[in-house]
């Protein structure tokens, strides 16, 4: 993946277009329904929510297998850092960008074709699937197929200074280490908690800020 690459909020990939006009999503998945009264059943056609695009993004970078796959979006994350799965929301910026290594190569895929982040990551959860039926049916092989998908530094990314900005440090502010880091996290998580007046999108930034710098000064230690 991208050193740069920042869960929450969302990481664009550089050189990547922007969509202007989004659509309404190919996906969806297969339900079973039954009338009031429980007689007659049919089947019918669901639009795919949060929890239903991860199952089927991170399905496919399991059978792909990718390594330390970062998911790039702007849906809202749990204390943790994780994906909130219950969201319903439509998102004024649906897309996604997921960072990846294969073979040691930092990767990057991202699609904000549609108009809700579900579907995006399902549309790249199938590309994927595509690209490995290609080396399925021996027409290449995958480093060839991803040869076009190299990771460049995403716009909006951490290491370039937004941790440092997040932790509201200043650019003359030095020395920066691990411990001022730490100890400027500590300080701000009592500001920005919920019970304090803060809320829960501050504490998830506040958090991926500090993993960020972890990274940064102890590359080694985060792997």
């Amino acid at each position: 993946m991208s050193d740069d690459a920042t869960r929450y909020p969302l990481s664009w990939p550089r050189g990547w277009k922007r969509t202007t006009f989004r659509r309404q999503a190919m996906f969806g998945k297969a339900v079973k329904s039954s009338n009031y009264d429980g007689t007659t059943s049919y089947r019918g056609r669901a639009n795919l929510t949060v929890a239903d695009g991860l199952n089927r993004l991170n399905g496919a970078l399991r059978r792909l297998g990718a390594q330390n796959p970062v998911i790039s979006s702007n849906l809202r994350r749990n204390l943790d850092g994780s994906i909130t799965a219950g969201q319903a929301k439509m998102l004024a910026d649906p897309g996604i960008a997921v960072y990846f290594r294969l073979n040691k190569q930092p990767l990057v895929l991202a699609c904000d074709k549609w108009n809700s982040a579900a579907d995006n990551m399902a549309a790249i959860a199938g590309h994927i699937e595509a690209i490995r039926m290609q080396e399925r049916y021996g027409v290449g092989s995958l480093d060839q197929a991803f040869a076009g998908y190299a990771a460049l530094p995403p716009v909006g990314g951490t290491q370039g200074g937004d941790w440092r900005a997040e932790l509201e440090f200043q650019p003359g502010d030095h020395p920066i280490t691990l411990e001022v880091v730490e100890a400027r996290y500590r300080a701000l998580l009592k500001q920005r908690h919920p019970d304090q007046g803060g809320s829960h999108d501050a504490v998830v930034r506040l958090n991926l800020a500090r993993d960020a710098a972890r990274k940064y000064f102890a590359p080694e230690a985060t792997k």
